[in-house]
């Protein structure tokens, strides 16, 4: 599956490497290997509103978005065009079916569970997928490749932009995105800084915001704050309680349970590799109300929180924002 046209021709882009490795695979095992080119719809579906998000302040997830549009949506009728009765996907994730519905939990090994970048998938989807890593453990995997003789058993493991791959952040960010510098003013208004563009901050950022040993200065770290688009202004601070909250505000749910309920006490995480956290929610409407019992640092408009319930994933929200006067610590 091909999502992506345009190759920098630095050693970042492993597409044609990757290719390769799956040729390869395919021929050992004695199969036809077939391409699907979605790079157009990857950028109308996926990449145009990943540039949005970031020129409106927040901080999107184009794995999420990917799941949802292309490989949990097109690449699925494609599979169902050529003949294909499932698609099966190396998401460390599992599925179990009962009556007929499916359901998405985590898979065994915890530590590469990927149920949080399914969230928004449609669950009627799930009916035409097999997750085979469901209950393997990396090194398992590992192993069972080694074991067929295939060289991708000692390959790293990915990362990056969804299928944009491997590439330095925001130098890829800054061949789509207007830099708009502006200032970078502490809690209080003072300007201790310059910033080259909001879009190329998070909340929570320490590292890269170029202000650190200020001449007779606090010496702590600072950190994001805020992103104030109407003035272009960076807020940092000092004190990491001023970046915590225990309420939140989420839309666009996508419940993968026949009937969520309207307030339900559950697990969740508001980013990859979080612990689980307990909390409550309360459906209004479009919203949900999210309140958590311990304080949550940086959460951030524009991610997603996920639900859980055990091992089952419940659905997701998109986070539109924290709850003014929420912080936890003095």
């Amino acid at each position: 599956m091909k999502n992506w046209e345009e190759d920098d021709g630095t050693e970042l882009c492993t597409a044609p490497r990757d290719f390769d490795d799956a040729r390869q695979v395919a021929d050992a095992i004695g199969i036809e290997l077939l391409t699907a080119n979605f790079s157009a719809e990857y950028w109308e579906r996926v990449f145009e509103e990943f540039l949005s998000e970031y020129q409106n302040g927040r901080t999107p997830n184009p794995d999420i978005l990917c799941n949802r549009e292309i490989k949990f949506d097109l690449f699925i009728r494609y599979a169902k065009q050529i003949g294909a009765d499932r698609v099966a996907t190396g998401h460390y994730a599992d599925l179990t079916s009962r009556d007929g519905l499916y359901e998405l939990h985590k898979a065994k090994d915890l530590s590469k569970d990927q149920t949080y970048f399914l969230q928004a998938v449609p669950k009627d989807c799930f009916a035409h997928v097999l997750f085979p890593l469901s209950h393997l453990k990396k090194k398992d995997v590992r192993q069972i490749a080694k074991d067929a003789g295939f060289d991708v058993h000692q390959k790293k493991d990915s990362t990056g932009i969804s299928i944009i791959g491997e590439r330095r952040f925001n130098e890829f960010l800054c061949r789509y995105l207007k830099s708009e510098p502006g200032p970078i003013v502490d809690k209080l208004g003072n300007e201790i800084g310059q910033h080259a563009g909001l879009a190329f901050f998070t909340l929570g950022q320490r590292q890269g915001l170029g202000i650190g040993g200020l001449s007779g200065a606090d010496p702590r770290p600072w950190y994001v704050m805020k992103k104030l688009l109407a003035t272009n202004t960076l807020v940092v601070t000092q004190l990491e309680a001023d970046l915590v909250t225990n309420r939140l505000i989420a839309t666009n749910a996508n419940w993968l349970v026949d009937s969520p309920e309207t307030k339900s006490n559950c697990m969740a995480k508001t980013r990859y590799g979080q612990t689980d956290q307990k909390c409550q929610f309360l459906i209004q409407g479009t919203r949900l109300e999210v309140t958590f019992d311990m304080p949550q640092r940086a959460v951030t408009p524009g991610q997603h929180i996920a639900f859980y319930q055990g091992t089952r994933c419940l659905g997701g929200a998109q986070i539109e924002s924290t709850m003014e006067g929420t912080t936890a610590y003095a």
